[in-house]
């Protein structure tokens, strides 16, 4: 998600609850085996079955020059990402998960479901800290590393093809660990700013002017109520594709 100023206190508790995370070395954080779909077998300690893809940050979509890629920052919420999941399935539109290893380690049902609906993972740190290219690279390597261990490990074995840094706080170093791992750096070009609570008005709105800027549009599914965010898809979805626009995934 996009940095903003002040203190967050849901992310104060998941960075509490990282805390109590193993640091473990990178060699024994790395989880590599990748099922194609939810319920495979566990992840397991093999390098060679990893692919490096391209370290530069992603916007594109596969979809090419009318296509639209939906990301989804920081969940999974019990709250929230089923209803999420509801609209997307309503359209027909397929996303990408950027999640928080911390909620996808105490939700791994719904982590399933998302691998289950055919949607995309995608490794957003541990804890959401978006100071992190300010740290060390030993830090930056456990936020990820660890991150994609817990998300693989709550999918039943899907790996995330894609890291997104928290606020985009990229550095070479982080993009260069997560694209060793098979995991594309992933970027946006439309920051809804639905975190803030503008209303389902304004981020419809934000969609509409801002997406000649790009096709990767930003929205999140936990930090609070989402309510807007649910309808401003509601809304945003079938407009786009009357627009002629169709859903996609960012490139690889």
């Amino acid at each position: 998600m996009a940095r903003h100023n002040g203190t967050r206190g849901w992310y104060g508790k998941v960075v509490g609850a990282a805390l109590g995370v193993t640091m473990l070395a990178v060699g024994a954080s790395i989880w590599t085996a990748q099922a194609d779909t939810a319920g495979g077998p566990p992840p397991k300690a093999a390098t060679s079955s990893v692919k490096t893809v391209d370290v530069t940050i992603a916007h594109a979509s596969d979809k090419g020059a009318r296509g639209v890629n939906i990301t989804i920052d920081d969940g999974p919420d019990p709250n929230w990402t089923p209803q999420v999941l509801d609209v997307l399935r309503e359209y027909g539109v397929k996303a990408t998960f950027c999640m928080v290893g911390t909620q996808a380690q105490a939700h791994p049902d719904l982590v399933k479901q998302v691998v289950a609906a055919g949607h995309r993972l995608c490794d957003h740190t541990v804890s959401h800290d978006t100071t992190m290219d300010k740290k060390s690279v030993a830090y930056q390597s456990q936020q990820i590393l660890d991150a994609e261990r817990m998300i693989t490990k709550a999918s039943g074995g899907v790996r995330p093809m894609y890291y997104r840094a928290p606020g985009g706080a990229f550095t070479p170093d982080s993009r260069k660990l997560a694209a060793s791992r098979g995991m594309r750096p992933l970027g946006w070009n439309v920051d809804t700013k639905d975190f803030e609570q503008p209303g389902t008005d304004a981020i419809v709105a934000t969609v509409e002017r801002e997406l000649p800027n790009g096709p990767t549009l930003l929205f999140h599914d936990a930090g609070g109520d989402r309510s807007q965010t649910v309808e401003a898809l509601r809304r945003v979805l079938p407009r786009l594709k009357e627009q002629g626009y169709s859903f996609g995934f960012p490139v690889r």
